[in-house]
């Protein structure tokens, strides 16, 4: 992919352009039940040169929680691969193009509140990688890694850790699909009704063509949607992030990746990463939803 890819009105690359600055943090390494495994204090900072046609990255890395020393990694490039499309707002998916049993799968998800002219929220941003790893024919959950981060300078806080009761009520969302061929995107509506009764709660989604109700068993931590060809477990994450995956990448039949960000009571992001029944990348879509 290159800084002219026809993917928006803004090209590809000023889409990345909304993720300079210095961005300090912690990554935060789970496991597949969503139990913290070790955090490590981080700044990233990406700055442009050459008038912004080169990135630096710069991640800088502090003692961890099990006692690995501080590093520093620089990276710089020009030009954006094929497994990475960016939003307008700055957001951002980058991972595999093909689903394969054998070897390590998944995606990482960047999410930004907002920008630096206009957000209520504060600079914020949260990324969460979902990887999985292939062994004896089967492609299970191994890890997650979780990514909280303030741009320097900001007075934004982290937000508590998700519960299924904030997700309660009726969501209007935007939503907009990316495409890997650089086709035009997709912008259309979505309604999301969310409804919690002990231990079960339901959920209603409707958008063009699409007309789906899905119940889940809520657990201290997760929710676990058994019903369908694919049983689901959307994990519940500090800084009101959730992770919403298979817990086993279904053979021969299509399947989504997708992390979500509760921004605020009444604002929230979901971003969906989509491959087909032959494993290929399919679509990347935006869903910035408001409470009615």
């Amino acid at each position: 992919m290159t800084s002219d890819s026809p993917s928006s009105e803004l090209s590809q690359w000023q889409c990345l352009l909304k993720n300079l600055g210095a961005w300090e943090g912690s990554f935060t390494r789970l496991s597949p039940a969503g139990m913290e495994i070790s955090s490590v204090p981080t700044v990233v900072t990406l700055e442009g040169l050459n008038q912004n046609q080169t990135i630096r990255q710069t991640l800088e890395f502090g003692e961890s929680t099990t006692g690995d020393p501080p590093t520093t990694k620089v990276l710089e490039y020009s030009s954006l691969n094929r497994s990475t499309l960016f939003f307008e707002t700055g957001a951002f998916s980058q991972g595999s193009l093909q689903f394969s049993p054998f070897g390590e799968f998944g995606a990482e998800f960047g999410l930004i509140a907002g920008d630096s002219r206009s957000n209520p929220f504060g600079n914020r941003r949260m990324r969460l990688v979902e990887l999985f790893h292939g062994a004896g024919g089967e492609s299970r959950l191994s890890s997650l890694t979780l990514i909280r981060e303030t741009r320097r300078g900001s007075t934004a806080t982290e937000r508590p850790p998700l519960t299924a009761e904030q997700l309660v009520g009726t969501w209007r969302g935007r939503a907009v699909t990316l495409y890997p061929d650089w086709r035009s995107p997709e912008t259309y509506t979505t309604r999301l009704s969310v409804n919690l009764d002990g231990t079960q709660l339901q959920q209603h989604l409707t958008a063009p063509g699409i007309s789906l109700s899905t119940t889940g068993t809520l657990t201290p931590t997760a929710i676990h949607f058994t019903q369908g060809s694919t049983p689901l477990q959307l994990l519940l994450l500090p800084d009101g992030a959730s992770a919403n995956t298979p817990l086993v990448i279904p053979k021969g039949r299509p399947f989504f990746l997708e992390a979500g960000w509760l921004i605020s009571p009444t604002l929230r992001q979901r971003m969906i990463r989509r491959y087909d029944a032959q494993g290929g990348w399919e679509s990347l879509t935006l869903v910035e939803e408001e409470k009615v």
